[in-house]
């Protein structure tokens, strides 16, 4: 079998994506940036279809399971053709499964072999370029269907490069750790965008000089901006109120018998980041759909005595400030926020395939 020629150019338009698992149109809003034309998302949450389309017009929701859905249903929803070398499918699947944060195991196993789904897609079409995002685990656990994606991949005469990157290199104000695969069957040589050396502090997009006005813990914001916390016990808040501004740790209170954690006594050079506060100076902790909550993770805002905001999560996301999240509560919207892949990561990722099209390799 011979490789497909690419048949683009240097326009700006010519290459076209799906964006498989797109929940609130993280990707699919990066690619739009880079100059991509996405044609639509996929994905099995209702509630995503708001947000995805009110954001990334006039690419296309269609919700469904990629489980159930069938490629001749695609190809009809999205006037796909096969062999199609300008056609990229982004396939960035739910990553529970394979992510050391602990969750329902029984939950996320439904979703741990999505691949062998998205595989069935890339087999039938034969895009131009694949691209995944996901979890390190998708690489490093043993049991992952990635062993045979990268077999099915070779035996298509795909050439991919692969490595686990972090988001804070991409232009995302992040620590967040990736898997990241670019594929190809129709140029010579494949690369993944080169990492940046400088990186974006909290600093650098949270607090008022970035039009985040000083709210209090429990403040709901009604209009689009959605500069809403979450409340706090009174407890909690007392815990904030000691915890020292800027990188703050709940070690600062581990000796009031009324504060201290049972499951943390003696046990104070572990899970520091639990009930902690975000350093400016530094990029964010990796933002998860329990960000807006105090006793997840470092979500401490730097000195307010607060949780930080579901529009300071999405902004550690590189979301814009102008994207609206519609979902019926703050946990729906914070999953939306916590499940995305950065946009600014997802229009590096489409300017690299653009330049690698222009150039025929990098």
């Amino acid at each position: 079998m011979k490789d497909d020629p690419i048949l683009i150019q240097s326009s700006q338009d010519a290459l076209r994506a799906v964006d498989f698992f797109c929940g609130a149109g993280g990707m699919t809003h990066g690619l739009l940036k880079a100059g991509i034309n996405v044609l639509g998302g996929i994905d099995n949450e209702l509630q995503c279809k708001h947000s995805y389309e009110e954001n990334n017009k006039p690419a296309t929701f269609i919700h469904n399971d990629i489980s159930s859905l069938s490629c001749e249903e695609l190809t009809k929803e999205l006037h796909l053709s096969v062999n199609d070398p300008t056609l990229i499918f982004a396939g960035c699947s739910p990553c529970q499964y394979w992510s050391k944060i602990q969750t329902s195991r029984a939950k996320s196993e439904a979703t741990a072999f999505l691949l062998k789904e998205f595989q069935r897609f890339v087999a039938y079409f034969l895009p131009g370029f694949v691209v995944l995002e996901n979890v390190p685990g998708l690489k490093t656990n043993a049991q992952s269907y990635l062993p045979h994606f990268l077999a099915f991949l070779k035996k298509r005469r795909y050439r991919y490069a692969q490595a686990i990157i972090n988001a804070q290199f991409y232009g995302v104000p992040q620590h967040r750790r990736r898997y990241l695969l670019i594929a190809s069957r129709c140029l010579p040589k494949v690369s993944l965008p080169v990492p940046s050396v400088e990186l974006i502090s909290v600093e650098d997009v949270l607090g008022p000089k970035n039009g985040f006005s000083p709210i209090s813990a429990g403040h709901v914001d009604s209009t689009a901006f959605m500069h809403t916390a979450a409340s706090l016990s009174e407890r909690n808040l007392r815990r904030i109120r000691l915890t020292p501004h800027d990188g703050g740790t709940r070690v600062a209170w581990k000796d009031d018998p009324e504060l201290q954690i049972n499951a943390y006594k003696g046990k104070n050079t572990c899970f520091r980041d639990v009930y902690g506060r975000m350093f400016w100076g530094k990029p964010a902790p990796t933002i998860t759909t329990r960000f807006n909550s105090l006793s997840n993770g470092r979500f401490g805002h730097p000195e307010e005595d607060r949780a930080i905001s579901l529009r300071e999560g999405a902004a550690l996301q590189s979301f814009p400030q102008s994207y609206q999240f519609i979902g019926s509560n703050m946990h729906a919207i914070a999953c939306q926020i916590g499940n995305a892949v950065p946009p600014e990561l997802a229009k590096r990722i489409g300017q690299h395939l653009l330049k690698m099209v222009q150039h025929g390799h990098v």
